[in-house]
């Protein structure tokens, strides 16, 4: 079974994680490692939950969403409450990210033409034009 433990070092170096933020998180009740001590022990569990924290972060769910959804894996019903509620607020999440990089297009092309515009001032300004002789 000690094969299938990592300390909180491996873990960090696995995960790219700092030490600080695997007790974050188990501060959290996202992760439940094993205590020997003072010593952290992180199962195969702790990785794959460690895996669906940091997918759900870089998806934009909160704590909370992730902290409940990882609840749910436990109902008795092979995953489908689980999957079924992942699915609905990663389908929220999308129509979220659409119009956020909707809006986001719109203020880049709003920007372009003010620089556009500034650029224009600056070289008329730079370069007024002569007057008539």
């Amino acid at each position: 079974m000690t094969d299938d433990l990592m300390t909180i070092r491996e873990m960090c170096d696995a995960f790219e994680v700092t030490p600080r933020t695997l007790r974050f998180y188990e501060s959290k009740e996202l992760l439940f490692p094993l205590r020997e001590g003072q010593k952290r022990l992180f199962t195969r569990r702790d990785r794959a939950r460690l895996k669906l924290i940091l997918r759900g972060k870089r998806f934009g769910f909160s704590l909370e969403e992730i902290r409940q959804l990882l609840s749910l894996y436990d109902a008795g019903d092979q995953q489908l409450t689980q999957l079924t509620r992942t699915y609905q607020i990663a389908q929220e999440r999308l129509a979220d990210m659409i119009s956020q990089r909707d809006e986001l297009d719109e203020a880049i092309e709003e920007l372009k033409e003010q620089l556009k515009w500034g650029a224009d001032m600056i070289a008329s300004l730079q370069n007024p034009p002569k007057a008539a002789q």
